[in-house]
């Protein structure tokens, strides 16, 4: 058996920076001298608290994440998000839009469903998602109570060049394959979701960045864990976190904050990008014709 590690090239579980997998490593039984590890720790401890403070603060202080906005970190992974997302916000004309880029969009929307009246105001699924469709805010029902848009396509590779313009109405980001690859403006954005296991931590919990003006609307009969106000008010520990998952993703958001926020990060991923896709280009294995598609098919 080797002792060198691996390069996963998988979209997630994804791999760790190797100081952060190093410190955990060093503090997993007795967690910097308290006595226990993080896996074993009350989530009412001073210790925990001081880790859940900790990882809310490197993440605001990374995404430029404004006070009016609320960061939880919930079980479930990306996935619930899928659910809790119409529940929370079909709340007022029980409409919402979805653009359709990919499998986790196709999941999402069918997930909304269930909830209300779903549109899909573009797709590239006739191009086996090869493209990113163009919307503007003319293609959005003005009622709609939110649109949502997944950002990155882990499957089929494409990626949004852009943040459509919706006007007043919020708009909802999955960013589970990307977020904290590239700066963005999280104003633009009533909600971002992401599933932390393709670019922050192990699996087990996805972070919600809501926008305080959106929080609160859910009906009587959505089940109290499902509701971001429980959440939000909660700080994140309304039940027993994922706490070694949510200690895991604050070394990592201190680990880029170290390295220079997301700026040198994403420098640092695009040099890699490079090097990686310059070898296979000029590798006889792969032969890749592409299709360029002027205009989107709107259902």
């Amino acid at each position: 058996m080797s002792n060198e590690r691996a390069y996963n090239f998988s979209a997630g579980p994804s791999m760790l920076p190797l100081p952060v997998i190093e410190d955990v490593a060093a503090n997993l039984a007795n967690y910097k001298g308290c006595g226990e590890s993080v896996m074993e720790m009350s989530h009412r401890s001073a210790e925990f608290k001081a880790i859940l403070a900790d990882a809310e603060q490197n993440l605001r202080d990374i995404m430029n994440i404004p006070d009016n906005y609320k960061v939880m970190f919930i079980q479930g992974g990306g996935t619930l998000q899928f659910a809790m997302v119409p529940l929370n916000l079909l709340r007022k004309s029980g409409k919402a839009d979805y653009v359709i880029t990919g499998t986790w969009a196709k999941k999402a929307a069918k997930e909304a469903e269930k909830f209300g009246d779903i549109k899909i105001v573009a797709s590239s699924e006739d191009s086996t998602f090869s493209y990113i469709p163009k919307v503007n805010r003319e293609d959005f029902r003005p009622d709609a109570d939110y649109v949502h848009i997944t950002l990155n396509n882990t499957i089929y590779g494409t990626h949004y060049p852009y943040i459509p313009d919706t006007g007043d109405i919020p708009l909802v980001a999955d960013m589970s394959s990307c977020i904290l690859s590239e700066e963005i403006d999280v104003t633009k954005f009533g909600l971002i979701y992401a599933g932390v296991q393709k670019n922050v931590a192990p699996s087990g919990i996805a972070v919600a960045i809501m926008r305080e003006d959106l929080i609160g609307f859910a009906k009587e009969n959505v089940p109290t864990y499902l509701d971001y106000k429980i959440h939000a008010d909660n700080g994140s520990t309304y039940n027993t976190p994922n706490c070694f998952s949510i200690y895991v993703a604050g070394e990592v958001f201190k680990y880029i904050k170290d390295m220079g926020g997301v700026p040198a990060m994403h420098k640092l991923d695009v040099e890699k990008a490079d090097k990686l896709y310059d070898y296979i280009d000029a590798s006889s294995l792969y032969n890749l014709s592409l299709i360029h598609i002027s205009e989107p098919t709107r259902p």
